[in-house]
């Protein structure tokens, strides 16, 4: 071979190294490109395992993350102190004793005048709660003849007029029931504080006649007002009235006072007597008042016409009564109710306000 084929030869020779040395180094990145994961790969594949372990951790129970930020907010709610839901966890909770001995009479007279100020409770209470007043000539403003109440209990404007047929329509209610507190401790309280008890002012509302009726001795867990307006105050006044006479509630009553508050939480037993909410009351449809005839002023009557126009003593006098329900029947009188002139306790048995049924 000659010097120049020789050394085109060596040229031809190192070429082909090169190009095989090329090829090795791409074959060699070619293969650490599919063993080695990109970035994107590899923060995407430690997010899932991550996103696993706290899995398998929740799963067992066995997480100690922090609690949402709703959990905490509830954890952290605190029933404001005072409140009638602070003050409904302070009454001791047990069963409804029995009824056995409970009579009206162990709650002393009907109405007693007990902060002798020479007017009886029902009256008492009249004037409290309602507004433009008149009164029975000669009781010192005792005796209420007519009046306006704003029922809390129905939310419905009643026009009182006194009468052996109209007095009902409103009537006392004792906010927590004399038979349930009979039956939830106040058969340990003294005769004297059990008087006390059915004529203290703050266990005292003038409601609606039906109502109260339709009511009977029932707790919040058997009725509550048709006013849902008024629900909060009322049982926030029965658990004020339970704590100020060391009653207890059933777990019933306790839970049915829970739910009526817990729209209400901040909601504060009432210190004294008498309705704190206002009530706005519906007004009766008004009627028309037909106008006066213009006629001749009559002459006198004879002195026999006149004296049959005075109004005669009749059972709606303040002093009536009745022996018996056998001279309430005698009389037409019967039923009483509960603030009707003449009814007694020792009349109605059952203690429910009705007499001589």
């Amino acid at each position: 071979m000659t010097q120049k084929g020789m050394i085109m030869s060596a040229d031809v020779f190192r070429k082909s190294i090169a190009l095989l040395a090329s090829a090795g180094l791409l074959l060699s990145l070619g293969a650490c490109s599919t063993s080695m994961p990109s970035s994107a790969e590899a923060s995407s594949s430690a997010s899932s395992s991550e996103t696993s372990r706290n899995q398998s951790v929740a799963d067992d129970g066995s997480s100690d993350e922090k609690p949402s930020p709703s959990a905490s907010a509830d954890a952290d709610l605190q029933v404001p102190e005072g409140s009638a839901l602070d003050v409904l966890e302070q009454l001791p909770v047990k069963g409804r004793a029995p009824k056995t001995g409970y009579s009206r009479d162990q709650f002393g007279p009907a109405w007693s005048d007990v902060d002798h100020n020479g007017c009886d409770t029902r009256n008492d209470i009249l004037n409290r709660d309602m507004s433009d007043k008149t009164y029975k000539a000669n009781t010192h403003d005792c005796v209420v003849a007519t009046g306006v109440l704003n029922d809390p209990y129905t939310g419905k404007r009643i026009d009182f007029t006194r009468g052996q047929d109209t007095s009902t329509a409103v009537q006392i209610d004792h906010v927590v029931a004399l038979s349930n507190a009979w039956q939830t401790g106040a058969q340990q309280l003294s005769e004297a504080t059990r008087t006390q008890f059915a004529n203290d002012p703050y266990n005292l509302l003038a409601v609606d006649g039906p109502a109260n009726q339709q009511k009977s001795d029932g707790d919040a867990a058997t009725w509550l007002p048709a006013n849902k307006s008024f629900r909060c105050e009322y049982v926030a006044r029965q658990i004020g009235v339970k704590k100020k006479y060391e009653l207890w509630v059933t777990q019933g009553e306790h839970d049915a006072m829970k739910n009526v508050l817990s729209s209400c939480p901040t909601q504060q037993v009432p210190t004294d007597g008498g309705v704190i909410t206002p009530i706005e009351a519906q007004s009766p449809e008004p009627t028309a008042t037909p106008e006066p005839a213009q006629t001749a002023t009559p002459a006198p009557a004879p002195a026999q016409t006149q004296e049959q126009t005075y109004e005669p003593a009749t059972e709606s006098d303040a002093n009536v009564y009745y022996k018996n329900c056998a001279a309430v029947r005698a009389a037409g009188k019967a039923p009483l109710h509960r603030g009707d002139p003449g009814y007694a306790p020792k009349l109605d048995r059952d203690g429910d306000g009705i007499a001589c049924e």
